[in-house]
C-alpha cells in the first residue's frame, strides 16, 4: 500500500515536471505585468502577429480549426515556411464569430507573415493593449470558461475597471496534459 502510493506521488511528480517542461520550451506571447493580486494580473501587451481561422462556437478544434493553423506553421504556406508554435492558442469570439488563432513568433513582423495556402486562415496584427486576466485550470468546457469569466468580471468589478471587449481565452498545453496540470487563462481587455 504505502510503496504504491509512493510510485502514485512519483509518477504524479513526473508528469507534472514533464508538463512544464513541454510548456517552457514553446515561446510565449510577450507580456508585461503592471499589477497582480492572487491569481488575478493586469498586463500590458504588444501588438502580436497572429495567424487565425474561424472556429465553431466553444470548438476544441475537431471543426478542424486547429489542423488549420497546424498546417500553415508546419509549411503549409505560399513560401512552404515552417514556423515555430508558440503559446497560447488563442479562442475568442461567440456564435459564428468564433476565431482560433496561433500567435507567431515575436521577431516575425506581418509583412514576413507569407501567404496561407488555406483561405481560411489569415494573417493580422492584434493591436497592444491592457487586459485584465484570471488564470485557471481544467479542460477546455462551457462550464470552465464560464465560471472562470464570471470570477474575473467579479474582480473587475470590485477593482472598479470597466472592460471594453469580449473575452480572450488562452490555452497553454496540449490535449494530453491532464486537466488540473493545464495553464489556461481569460483575458478581458481593459479601459
Amino acid at each position: 500500500m504505502i510503496i504504491g502510493s509512493v510510485m502514485l506521488v512519483l509518477l504524479a511528480g513526473l508528469v507534472f515536471a514533464g508538463c512544464r517542461t513541454m510548456r517552457s520550451s514553446y515561446e510565449t506571447a510577450p507580456y508585461h505585468v503592471v499589477r497582480t493580486d492572487g491569481k488575478f494580473e493586469l498586463r500590458d501587451y504588444p501588438a502580436l502577429t497572429v495567424v487565425q481561422t474561424p472556429m465553431a462556437p466553444l470548438g476544441s478544434g475537431a471543426d478542424g480549426s486547429f489542423m488549420r493553423l497546424f498546417r500553415f506553421i508546419s509549411g503549409g504556406n505560399a513560401a512552404q515556411k515552417k514556423i515555430a508554435m508558440t503559446t497560447p492558442v488563442f479562442m475568442s469570439g461567440n456564435g459564428s464569430n468564433s476565431t482560433m488563432a496561433f500567435v507567431l513568433p515575436a521577431k516575425m513582423s506581418l509583412v514576413e507573415v507569407p501567404q496561407p495556402a488555406d483561405d481560411k486562415v489569415r494573417a493580422r496584427e492584434l493591436p497592444a493593449g491592457r487586459f485584465a486576466v484570471l488564470r485557471f485550470s481544467g479542460g477546455r468546457k462551457a462550464r470552465n470558461e464560464a465560471a472562470a469569466l464570471a470570477r474575473l468580471r467579479d474582480w473587475l468589478g470590485q477593482e472598479k475597471l470597466s472592460s471594453d471587449g469580449l473575452p480572450i481565452y488562452g490555452y497553454f498545453d496540449p490535449p494530453w496534459t491532464p486537466g488540473f496540470f493545464r495553464r489556461n487563462e481569460v483575458m478581458l481587455p481593459v479601459e
